[in-house]
């Protein structure tokens, strides 16, 4: 997919989309990194903001531990897991994880929404009381997820996560979830996630306790795969899946 870099008018014209960076706050000289289209895909600028914004405010009054979520990944009162977001999108799943105090590893295998991550992550190691939280419990890695949780099966089993958190797009049924400039970015940047099945199954057999997937209620269970339970919430369902693989972990 084209990108342009270059915010000069008329430089990217001849591209759908371009990177550039502006102020999100103009009351600080802070610059953003944001994805603009030049066409009708969406309007602005598409960016990621871990400090300010509905983010800031679900960290602060969103519930804790005690919402949907966090149940469904199992953060009971001081259980802290190390958690791999296999399909971190705009990464605020993982970052409200994250702010709980998990240990998160955010996946993402397109490179504009991993540059955008990028960007999110160093502003909010900027923030005082907020730089922890970047420095030490979120981390990026920009890989497919499926190779990537098949390698630390194989490969790296010291390191395998306990939890897998998976938010797969599937297509569209109505226009309403188009609303969202970030939901059109995210569909035209990364489409649907027709491989949800494979991805499922290489979570199972990564995770260590336990897979949540997240979904609309209502929605089928990805590839048809029943789980051992869920969560809910108002309009959310958190599917939670057992491992794959009774192999113990060797620390």
């Amino acid at each position: 997919m084209p990108v342009c870099d270059l915010s000069t008018p008329g430089a990217c014209s001849t591209f759908r989309f371009y990177l550039s960076l502006f102020s999100a706050n103009p009351q600080d000289n802070i610059k953003t990194l944001g994805l603009a289209s030049t066409g009708d895909d969406f309007k602005g600028n598409v960016h990621i903001d871990f400090v300010h914004g509905k983010l800031g405010h679900r960290r602060q009054f969103g519930g804790g531990r005690g919402q949907a979520l966090a149940k469904a990944i199992g953060m009971k009162q001081g259980n802290n897991p190390t958690i791999v977001d296999a399909t971190a999108g705009l990464g605020r799943d993982a970052f409200i994880l994250a702010s709980l105090g998990a240990q998160v590893t955010m996946i993402e295998r397109s490179p504009i929404l991993a540059a955008l991550l990028e960007d999110g992550l160093q502003r909010l190691a900027a923030e005082p009381e907020l730089s922890s939280i970047a420095g030490q419990q979120l981390q990026l890695v920009q890989a497919n997820a499926i190779e990537w949780l098949q390698q630390q099966t194989t490969e790296n089993t010291a390191n395998r996560p306990e939890v897998v958190y998976l938010d797969p797009m599937y297509p569209h049924r109505s226009k309403s979830a188009l609303v969202k400039k970030e939901m059109r970015a995210l569909r035209v940047l990364v489409g649907d996630d027709e491989d949800a099945g494979l991805l499922l199954q290489a979570a199972r057999q990564c995770a260590l306790k336990r897979v949540v997937v997240k979904r609309p209620k209502g929605a089928p269970f990805v590839d048809d795969s029943k789980p051992s339970g869920n969560v809910q919430s108002k309009n959310t369902r958190y599917d939670i899946y057992p491992v794959s693989n009774a192999r113990e972990h060797n620390s």
